[in-house]
């Protein structure tokens, strides 16, 4: 990628870079890859370290020539390429393009994560596909809400990929479809960080309400959970790192997990209505899903 980048530079290209760097204060589970500052600034283009305070600047997104965008989960690590699961989305169109050259301006202006994300999330014809671009914090609440009422409204089948399920909204309803049965409902998390989840849950009060929403989605809502490696600054980085929701025909895909957090952090996501692109990302779910042991509740 860095290579891609200073090639492109090369060639009289305008390249500009923002990434997210460490700073002192508590980050949500698990913290985002580090970054050597010293490094990327010595690139031949311009870059802007953003601090997520209290909240990460957590988009994987790239603009080209205002006419293309590229989002999804994937960190620009080694370990998110060879070793995680992830979901990549590629859009040719010049109106999505201009949507995340607004939230781009935003960071680059040196604004803090808090004050971003204030890009309309409108929608976009791209032929017989209806596209919505959500953006957070700003739209961070209204996103989950929007996510919990296409899991609510599906008739046929609801799919999920999210390394860890804290969204208020979106965990209700998931409860309440799973006890209730009434729709095909599976998914995919990480297990590991979901055990920190609960560890964290049950040691705060004010999240105690979830612990049994959790549960019965996990065990009565066809889910897997990858168990990858406890994270730390030197270990392999195998997060199960997906981020997709499939209702009936609708999808929605990018950097947001369904928490809590992701409502607060810097994130993107697409809302997509498109038949053939919900079998094809439902697929996905299914084929990664059946790798795994069912998720458990850690006692």
């Amino acid at each position: 990628m860095l290579g891609a980048l200073t090639g492109a530079a090369a060639r009289g290209v305008a390249v500009r870079l923002i990434y997210n760097v460490d700073h002192p204060f508590p980050v949500p589970v698990p913290p985002p890859p580090e970054t050597v500052p010293e490094d990327v600034e010595a690139l031949p283009f311009p870059t802007l370290a953003i601090a997520g305070v209290p909240d990460l600047m957590h988009h994987k997104y790239v603009i080209r020539d205002a006419t293309d965008v590229w989002t999804g989960s994937t960190n620009w690590t080694n370990d998110s390429w060879s070793r995680q699961e992830n979901v990549v989305v590629r859009v040719a169109s010049s109106e999505l393009a201009t949507a995340y050259g607004l939230n781009f301006d935003e960071l680059w202006r040196g604004e803090e994560v808090v004050e971003t994300g204030d890009v309309e999330p409108r929608r976009i014809s791209l032929g017989g596909t209806r596209v919505r671009p959500w953006f957070c914090p700003a739209y961070g609440e209204a996103l989950s809400h929007r996510i919990a009422g296409a899991i609510g409204r599906a008739k046929r089948r609801i799919r999920v990929a999210s390394p860890v399920l804290t969204s208020g909204p979106v965990l209700a309803t998931l409860a309440e479809v799973a006890g209730e049965g009434r729709c095909d409902l599976s998914g995919i998390v990480d297990q590991t960080q979901v055990e920190d989840v609960f560890s964290q849950w049950r040691a705060q009060a004010v999240s105690t309400w979830k612990i049994p929403l959790l549960e019965t989605v996990l065990t009565r809502g066809g889910f897997s959970g990858k168990r990858s490696i406890p994270w730390s600054p030197g270990s392999l980085h195998d997060f199960m790192h997906a981020k997709v929701t499939i209702a009936d025909d609708i999808v929605f895909v990018g950097s947001f997990n369904l928490s809590r957090s992701g409502e607060k952090n810097a994130e993107n996501v697409l809302e997509l209505r498109d038949a053939a692109l919900a079998d094809r990302l439902a697929a996905f779910v299914d084929e990664i899903r059946v790798r795994y042991p069912p998720a458990a509740v850690p006692g």
